[in-house]
């Protein structure tokens, strides 16, 4: 799916914006621009607790759909806050499993502690790797900017030979994303393919466009020729289209994921194909970036996020 020229220059405008903590704290304390906001990431998130994101769990989990479920934040900046986040999804993961909601915990390394002390990190990506398997749930690790690569892939690593339950994102707008599975492939936790949302430099990544496309797809058909349990998390109903025709979904250890309130169209006739489809649900008050960067994968998401913001309208479980 290839952006048009001023599409892609609000992207990038917008992805810059989007890690700007002035303008962030601008609207956070702004009481006329706050609500307006707020209206527009209801639409993309489920609400501010962990009720909210349970209980549209549930009714999507009653309709037939998988889900993935993760308290939203990235890059905390302090030990305290990273032991209180990893306690949140402790919780989270236990309130699934007695409640017999399969769900899988999705999560930003960054957000347990890897902008602060990447051992820090990985003791609690271990703590939580544990109550995951102890519940039979599993885990998926968020890819971030590609300056933190090296580390998330290192840090998954060394708990995927222990814990099979975790998995990891990969990011086909990356040249080095092809190599990177190739070696992932060896291990046993799950991949969830993105073609990615970070504003990176031009000599590293694929931009959107048809090349960036075969990209992804190459990448899906390694892991479909693998063997290995794969998500394919798009919204692009292209690649489905090429998914479809290649029969990729009929395998069992294949699925498509797309995040909550985008394309909850395509995501419904692909479950009444008896397709398995995902859903990734989201809830916190941390939803700026999380907004910022769904309207700039697909600018078009502006013109829905106004009419949120006049209607103040933006529940999307109704659409599935």
């Amino acid at each position: 799916m290839e952006l048009l020229s001023i599409e892609k220059q609000f992207a990038d405008a917008l992805k810059s914006v989007a890690r700007n903590l002035v303008i962030k704290e601008y609207i956070q304390q702004s009481s006329e621009l706050y609500p307006l906001f707020q209206s527009a990431a209801k639409r993309f998130v489920t609400g501010d607790s962990r009720e909210d994101g349970l209980s549209i769990g549930d009714l999507l989990i009653n309709k037939g759909y998988r889900i993935s479920l993760e308290s939203l934040g990235e890059n905390t900046t302090n030990k305290e806050e990273c032991v209180r986040v990893k306690d949140e999804f402790i919780a989270l993961i236990r309130e699934c499993g007695n409640h017999g909601i399969s769900s899988r915990i999705s999560f930003d390394l960054s957000h347990i502690g890897l902008s602060v002390d990447p051992k820090l990190a990985y003791q609690n990506l271990l703590e939580m790797s544990k109550e995951a398997q102890s519940y039979n749930l599993s885990l998926m690790i968020s890819m971030e900017e590609s300056a933190k690569t090296d580390q998330i892939l290192h840090l998954y690593k060394r708990v995927v030979v222990e814990y099979p339950n975790v998995g990891v994102t990969l990011q086909a707008q990356l040249y080095r994303t092809l190599d990177d599975l190739n070696e992932l492939l060896n291990y046993p936790g799950a991949i969830r393919i993105v073609k990615g949302a970070y504003q990176e430099p031009a000599d590293i990544c694929i931009p959107r466009s048809d090349e960036l496309d075969q990209r992804y797809l190459e990448l899906v058909d390694l892991c479909v020729k693998a063997g290995h349990q794969v998500s394919i998390a798009s919204h692009d109903e292209a690649i489905y289209k090429q998914i479809l025709e290649r029969g990729y979904l009929q395998n069992t250890y294949v699925e498509a994921e797309m995040l909550y309130g985008i394309c909850p169209e395509l995501c419904k006739q692909l479950k009444d194909k008896g397709l398995p489809v995902r859903v990734y649900l989201t809830y916190g008050v941390e939803w700026y970036l999380y907004l910022t960067h769904r309207i700039a994968e697909y600018p078009p998401n502006i013109y829905v996020a106004i009419t949120d913001m006049i209607r103040g309208e933006g529940n999307s479980s109704q659409f599935y």
